[in-house]
């Protein structure tokens, strides 16, 4: 019967901290590697076999969980909070913190959390790059009444937002100096920039449904 090999990774944006462990729980190996897809490859490659493998839930174990899976018996993410609870130590660097991962998955003591597949993932993150387009549109929007009501300017409010009514305040109205015009006209471009990047954004949603 083949030895499991277990690893323990502490991941960080630029380093990998990690820790690997037999069954009994000898070290075989630890150190830190750089977080790049090509050192991931010839780390794995001096890794014994077979291996399975645990990180904790961050901004960047998406890339690294995607890379590792088809090499690993198995890949696990621990969900952070609870990791925290269970493995709270006085002393804590990223060595440690790999060889705690390490031991929790040895002893299937690890609070596993649900890893999304990439499909799912990457549609997140085109909805979150959605919501951020509307909310600065929006926020553009609320600055261009903000700034039309601090300098005291009677506008239509149903009407604001239409290209031809604006242009048409901004070259008729004898309360907006220029100064005004060029703040108002950087947030209505601001405006028109978000309002393109969303229907682009529409146009690929739609592509990826389909």
């Amino acid at each position: 019967m083949q030895t499991m090999y277990y690893v323990g990774q502490d991941v960080h944006k630029r380093m990998i901290s990690y820790c690997v462990k037999d069954g009994s729980g000898a070290i075989h190996a630890e150190g830190t590697i750089p977080a790049t897809r090509f050192d991931l490859d010839r780390w794995m490659r001096a890794l014994p076999q077979p291996w399975t493998a645990a990180m904790e839930a961050t901004v960047f174990t998406g890339w690294i969980y995607d890379h590792l899976r088809p090499h690993a018996a198995a890949l696990k993410v621990a969900h952070p909070l609870i990791l925290r609870a269970i493995a709270a130590a006085k002393k804590k660097n990223d060595r440690i913190d790999a060889n705690k991962i390490c031991d929790c998955l040895r002893c299937d003591f690890l609070p596993e959390c649900h890893m999304a597949s990439t499909a799912i993932r990457e549609r997140r993150r085109t909805l979150r790059y959605r919501n951020l387009l509307v909310r600065q549109m929006v926020q553009m929007k609320n600055k261009i009444s903000g700034l039309l009501m601090e300098a005291g300017v009677s506008y239509n409010k149903q009407r604001l937002h239409k290209t031809g009514y604006f242009r048409e305040l901004l070259a008729t109205n004898p309360d907006i100096d220029e100064g005004l015009v060029s703040l108002l006209r950087l947030c209505r471009e601001t405006v028109c920039v978000c309002r393109e990047q969303r229907v682009l954004w529409c146009d690929r949603w739609s592509e990826i449904r389909c």
